[in-house]
């Protein structure tokens, strides 16, 4: 009997969390009662004429426990030739060899014909399991499992062996279902029969998942743990009792397998081989599976690399709920709470990955203690450095981090991409300011004002900040950016000061600069800026000084920062040629650097002066930098950067970042906490309390309200206006 595949012979596997259809092959001896089993299942009677064969039966899916589509095929020596057994065993799934319990004949035939007829025709890579089925259990009163069991501990690929009887219909049903199950959940790739132990693949899968589910790293699960284990891969909690049952278990079986009431590795390892020693290893597979393991203990390809589609020209970010689960997994494994990762640390948080992703260059690319252990604000800009450069690299990680099961989320996407809530959406009120829903009120201020209207839109936004950004172009048509995240491209000659503009980002002097290695050199640097009470990540990029071979990735970025050597005569006309031949016509704004400032000025060997040369195109005059000195490099100039990246559209006229002027001042109110909920606050009074719905039907009151707000925003700007004259 042959439980064979697939109808286009492709291999079983499991995608979206259903099987692809069940083939069963049957070949037997003749006279063994195989297609009597058949027979017997499908009418649940056994027959009275029996032929040699019957035609291949599919039983439904919805019939089975496994909810798995099974075709049957049946096999007779008599009415078919070798090569047409051939061709079904090369397309089974599981095979199913029958005996006779009654003929010793037929048993010896199992291991002399057809244990290795199946091996000759099957892929050695991609072992088909084998049932053994005994049938005629009612013609004796013995059982054949003594004559038996020594062939199953030979033949690994013999999953288990059933004794049933077509007449009287015992174990039938489980026949087939343990058919499934061999299928569905083998053995092979979990147990070594002769070791009588789990394969080392095995114990490598459940080591991570142990370490993944080990919440606050301490090496024990405890009972929250083990509840929320549960809960994630079986979709219920564990009772009190049935918690300490299994501890109980444990303890009675193996040394140091519980600790503090706690469930250790040791433990964890010997419940699964328990559950596969005792048939269940279903338990193991639903875990492996739940965790992202297909059938060779190889992480899925489909868990690793969610879909995710990325729009030209737009930039990926990590949204709140993917920072809150790295920075637990930073908390879990910065075991002396000194705010950064030792090397010992930083290996114990990728041991659940297959390789270290993170090599030396790193501690160069982002902020590091005295000791050079990645801070934590070094271990976030890391991961959002890599989110932004390489976002199915970054979705790999937090697959092997278990980020889609810790978090409950369908998979590592939802750490990138926000939901954008557009008009047509319905959002609960209650997360706003209305007391009906957004979607119903967005109607009515559609057709009552288009004041209103604005309010709803505006809403919207702050509710939701999408993760997968949108086009650069868009935020330069709207003037406003929702970008945390701004990409500053680095461009110089050889020896301007580039590699020492980066490292100073970091708050490394020249000193400390001189100490890295050429090896470990790293041509990216990012950390945080605030600009007017707002955080931002400013990514650094040096770029290589070849101008005939500059990039589109070269040139795609926020901002452009031109660096060249004060003390150099001929370091300024690089920049001079970089931005004549790509950023004259260009909407990026563009910074020149004094680098070296310590040194001795000379003039440049070029037209003007880099003074007049800003000035003629519309640049911000040359900022001097140096990085040579005995305190850490200021960062005023890096906040200037990053301000021209938020506001590319505006010509700013303070630079000075001081937050003391009247410009500082003015956007530190409007983007201030206080002032939001002043608005909130504002829109709830006007709204709920004293507007009735008579006002709201009244086009005359839409017009004092559009009126009044006109007037406001006009004396807002000339008082704006004013504020900018006097400074």
């Amino acid at each position: 009997m042959i439980l064979n595949a697939l109808n286009d012979n492709k291999p079983l596997t499991k995608h979206a969390n259903s099987f692809l259809p069940l083939n069963c092959n049957v070949p037997s001896s003749a006279k063994v009662g195989k297609t009597s089993l058949i027979m017997s299942l499908v009418s649940e009677e056994f027959p009275d004429v029996v032929p040699y064969r019957v035609e291949e039966i599919t039983i439904p899916a919805d019939v089975t426990p496994e909810k798995v589509p099974t075709h049957i095929v049946d096999y007779s020596e008599a009415e078919q030739t070798d090569e047409q057994l051939f061709q079904e065993i090369s397309k089974a799934n599981v095979i199913c060899i029958v005996y006779a319990v009654n003929s010793k004949t037929s048993i010896e035939k199992v291991t002399s014909h057809w244990i290795p007829l199946i091996t000759e025709n099957t892929d050695k890579d991609s072992r088909v399991p084998l049932i053994l089925v005994g049938n005629k259990s009612d013609l004796v009163e013995h059982s054949s499992m003594e004559t038996i069991l020594p062939i199953m501990n030979q033949h690994s690929e013999i999953e288990t062996c059933v004794e049933c009887s077509a007449r009287n219909l015992k174990n039938i049903s489980e026949l087939f279902y343990y058919a499934q199950k061999a299928v569905l959940h083998p053995t092979g790739p979990l147990y070594c029969p002769e070791k009588k132990d789990m394969k080392p693949l095995c114990v490598k899968a459940l080591t991570r998942i142990f370490k993944v589910s080990d919440l606050d790293n301490d090496g024990i699960l405890n009972d929250n743990e083990l509840n929320f284990f549960q809960r994630i891969c079986f979709n219920t909690p564990l009772e009190p009792h049935a918690l300490e049952d299994v501890k109980n278990v444990v303890r009675k079986n193996t040394m140091d397998g519980v600790l503090n009431n706690g469930l250790t590795l040791k433990g964890f390892l010997f419940l699964h081989t328990l559950f596969i020693q005792r048939g269940r290893h279903e338990t193991t597979w639903t875990v492996l599976r739940r965790f992202g393991y297909d059938d060779d203990l190889e992480l899925n390809q489909d868990y690793l690399f969610p879909g995710l589609k990325v729009p030209p020209d737009c930039s990926t970010e990590l949204n709140h709920n993917a920072y809150l689960f790295l920075q637990s997994v930073f908390d879990k494994h910065d075991k002396d709470r000194d705010c950064a990762l030792s090397p010992e640390e930083l290996q114990d948080l990728f041991d659940v990955f297959p390789y270290m992703p993170w090599g030396a260059d790193v501690n160069n690319t982002v902020c590091t203690n005295d000791q050079g252990w990645i801070t934590y604000q070094g271990y976030l800009s890391q991961w959002t450095l890599t989110t932004y450069l390489d976002v199915q690299r970054c979705l790999e990680y937090l697959g092997y981090l278990g980020y889609s099961i810790i978090a409950e989320q369908e998979s590592q996407a939802a750490g990138f991409t926000g939901r954008f809530y557009s008009y047509g959406f319905s959002v609960d009120a209650k997360n706003l300011v209305f007391s009906v829903k957004v979607e119903s009120y967005y109607l009515q201020a559609t057709a009552l004002a288009p004041s209103l209207m604005l309010v709803c839109v505006c809403v919207c936004v702050c509710v939701c900040v999408p993760t997968v950004t949108r086009d650069r172009k868009i935020d330069l048509q709207k003037k406003q950016t929702q970008r945390n995240v701004f990409r500053c491209n680095v461009f110089g000659d050889v020896a301007s000061g580039k590699s020492g503009f980066l490292q100073a980002f970091l708050g490394r002097n020249l000193t400390r600069q001189k100490t890295i290695k050429e090896e470990h050199r790293s041509y990216y640097a990012i950390s945080t800026t605030y600009v007017y009470a707002q955080e931002k990540y400013l990514l650094l990029h040096e770029v290589f000084p070849d101008f005939d071979y500059l990039t589109d990735a070269d040139l795609a970025c926020d901002v452009v920062c031109l660096v060249y050597d004060v003390s150099n005569p001929y370091s300024f006309e690089y920049c001079t040629k970089v931005f004549k031949e790509y950023f004259t016509d260009s909407r990026t704004p563009c910074m020149m650097i004094a680098a070296k400032s310590d040194l001795p000025e000379v003039k440049q060997a070029y037209g003007c002066s880099p003074l007049e040369f800003c000035r003629r195109n519309k640049m911000p005059p040359p900022q001097t930098f140096t990085c040579n000195i005995a305190a850490e490099p200021s960062r005023d100039i890096y906040t200037k950067l990053t301000t021209m990246a938020m506001y590319p559209h505006a010509r700013l006229r303070c630079m000075c970042t001081c937050n003391r002027c009247t410009f500082c001042l003015c956007q530190n109110f409007l983007n201030s906490e206080l002032l939001q909920t002043v608005r909130a606050k504002l829109y709830a009074v006007v709204l709920r309390r004293h507007v009735s719905q008579e006002d709201l039907k009244s086009s005359t009151f839409w017009l004092k309200a559009s009126v009044g707000a006109s007037v406001f925003a006009v004396l807002g700007f000339a008082v704006y206006r004013v504020l900018l004259k006097s400074r």
